[in-house]
C-alpha cells in the first residue's frame, strides 16, 4: 500500500488558487481511476477534480471555502502498490473536467494585473489570508496591508469576506484611491470606487402571502457583483445603427443546406456579426483596449467574447481567440464548439478567459435593440436585435422604390472614459457596412 497525494491541477495561465465548495468523497470511502472526488470555484468556472489512481480516501488536506494554491495538495489517497508509481506531479497536469459552469464571464476576461505595490499580498506580515476577490477590491479602494489586518472578518478562522470589507467600506466612507489602484477587478469582483455610492442597505421589503422566496445562486450573484461593478465603474454611452442585411439573410438562406450537410453543423448568424466586428475593430484599434488607472492598454489579438445563455437561465461569455485571424468557417467552427460546451456545461477555464470585445445577440430572444453592459475590463460591447422584414425606401436607376428588406439595429455601448461619441459611433456604422456590403456569391 501507498500513499498518493491529490494535487489542485493548473486550470489556466492567470488562474493561480481555487476555492473547495463541495467534497464529493469521504474519508474511507473508495476512489475509482478519473472518479470526480472534489468541487472546486475560480474566477470563472466550477470545475470537478477527478483522481488519476484508484484507490481509498485517507485525508481532506482542506474543508469547504478553503482557498487552495494550485500545486498545493488536496486529499490523501491510499492506493495499491502499483499504483503508488505515479508521481505528485501527475496529478497536477491532470485537465480538470469541467462539469458545472457556474461563473459568469462576465465573467469572461483576464483582469489587469495592478502593481506590486497596490496589490496586497495574499498573506500579510502577520500570517492573515486574503483571497484574490479580497485583495482587488482593497487595491482599488487603496487600502493597505496594515489597514487590512485591522478589520475583523466573519470567515473561516477569522478570514476577511467580501461582505466584512464592503461593510467596513460603507462605514470608513470613500477616500481618494491610490494614484496607481487599478480600476479594473476581476468578473467576480463588485469593485467600489472612490466616487460610487456605499453599497445599498438590504431591501425592507416584507413579503406578501403567496409570495414565493427564490435564493440567488452563486452565479447569479457574481453576474449581479459584476454588472454593478461595470456600471459603477465605466460612463456608459450607446450609439444605435439600422443595417440592412437583405444580401446577407439571402446568402445564408442559400448555403446553410449545403454546409450543413458537408460539415455536419449549422451556421448561424453569430459567426458572421462575430468576422463584421473583428474586421471593424482592425479598422478602429482603439476599440479594442482596456484601462488600468489613466494608463490604456491596446491589445494586439482580438478575442472576441460571444454572450451564451445556460441552461440554468444564466449568462457565460466563451471567447473566440484571433477572430481576426480566422475565416468565416473557422469562426463557425468555434462558435459553435464553444456553444456545445457551454450547454453541457463543458467549459474550461481558457474558453472563457482573454476577451478584449464582446458581442451579444439579444435578437435570439425577439428583442429589437438593447443597451448591453460592458463587460469589465474591456470598453465596449455590441448587441444585436431581431432580424425584421420591413418596408424601406430603396434607391433604383428608375428611381426610389418601397421595398421589402431585412433589417437590424445594432447597439454599441461604450464606455465614454476612453471611447468618444465620434469613435464609439464609426465603429457601428463600420460594422453595418460589412453586414450591408456582404457577396451573394461568397463561398464557404
Amino acid at each position: 500500500m501507498a500513499q498518493y497525494e491529490l494535487l489542485l491541477p493548473k486550470m489556466g495561465e492567470s488562474v493561480a488558487e481555487a476555492t473547495i465548495t463541495q467534497w464529493l468523497k469521504q474519508p474511507g470511502e473508495t476512489i475509482a481511476m478519473d472518479e470526480s472526488v472534489l468541487t472546486i470555484a475560480t474566477d470563472k468556472v466550477d470545475s470537478d477534480v477527478p483522481s488519476p489512481v484508484a484507490g481509498t480516501l485517507v485525508k481532506w488536506m482542506y474543508q469547504v471555502d478553503d482557498v487552495v494554491q494550485v500545486g498545493q495538495p488536496l486529499a490523501i489517497i491510499e492506493t495499491e502498490a502499483s499504483a503508488a508509481s505515479a508521481t505528485p506531479a501527475a496529478s497536477a497536469a491532470t485537465p480538470v473536467a469541467a462539469s458545472a459552469v457556474q461563473e459568469v464571464g462576465a465573467a469572461v476576461d483576464v483582469p489587469l494585473v495592478p502593481t506590486e505595490s497596490t496589490v496586497p499580498a495574499s498573506r500579510s506580515s502577520s500570517g492573515r489570508f486574503y483571497s484574490p476577490l479580497v485583495r482587488s477590491i482593497a487595491a482599488k479602494e487603496g487600502l493597505g496591508a496594515a489597514e487590512l489586518d485591522q478589520i475583523p472578518g466573519s470567515g473561516s478562522e477569522g478570514r476577511l469576506t467580501k461582505s466584512d470589507l464592503l461593510g467596513y467600506l460603507a462605514r470608513r466612507g470613500t477616500a481618494p484611491v491610490a494614484a496607481s489602484a487599478s480600476p479594473v477587478a476581476s468578473a467576480a469582483a463588485p469593485a467600489a470606487t472612490s466616487s460610487a455610492p456605499a453599497p445599498a442597505p438590504k431591501s425592507s421589503y416584507q413579503p406578501q402571502e403567496g409570495d414565493e422566496i427564490i435564493e440567488m445562486d452563486r452565479m447569479r450573484k457574481l453576474i449581479a457583483d459584476h454588472m454593478v461593478m461595470s456600471k459603477s465603474t465605466s460612463p456608459h454611452v450607446t450609439s444605435f445603427v439600422e443595417a440592412d442585411v437583405t444580401n446577407l439573410v439571402r446568402w445564408r438562406d442559400k448555403v446553410k443546406g449545403a454546409y450543413e450537410k458537408r460539415e455536419g453543423e449549422k451556421i448561424t448568424f453569430t459567426p458572421i456579426f462575430i468576422e463584421a466586428v473583428a474586421r471593424a475593430i482592425k479598422d478602429y484599434p482603439m476599440i479594442n483596449i482596456s484601462i488600468d488607472g489613466d494608463k490604456i492598454y491596446r491589445h494586439k489579438n482580438v478575442n472576441i467574447g460571444m454572450a451564451t445563455a445556460l441552461p440554468t437561465g444564466n449568462l457565460i461569455v466563451p471567447v473566440i481567440k484571433n477572430a481576426d485571424q480566422l475565416n468565416l468557417g473557422g469562426i463557425t467552427k468555434q462558435v459553435n464548439a464553444l456553444a456545445n460546451r457551454a450547454r453541457n456545461n463543458q467549459l474550461k477555464p481558457d474558453d472563457i478567459q482573454g476577451g478584449t470585445y464582446t458581442l451579444t445577440n439579444v435578437g435570439s430572444f425577439g428583442n429589437v435593440m438593447g443597451t448591453p453592459i460592458i463587460n469589465q475590463p474591456q470598453v465596449a460591447i455590441l448587441a444585436v436585435g431581431a432580424i425584421r422584414k420591413m418596408p424601406a425606401v430603396v434607391e433604383t436607376p428608375e428611381g426610389d422604390m418601397i421595398a421589402i428588406r431585412h433589417k437590424i439595429f445594432l447597439s454599441h455601448s461604450y464606455d465614454h472614459r476612453v471611447v468618444d461619441g465620434a469613435l464609439g459611433g464609426m465603429f457601428v456604422r463600420r460594422v453595418a457596412d460589412y453586414l450591408e456590403s456582404w457577396d451573394v456569391n461568397r463561398e464557404i
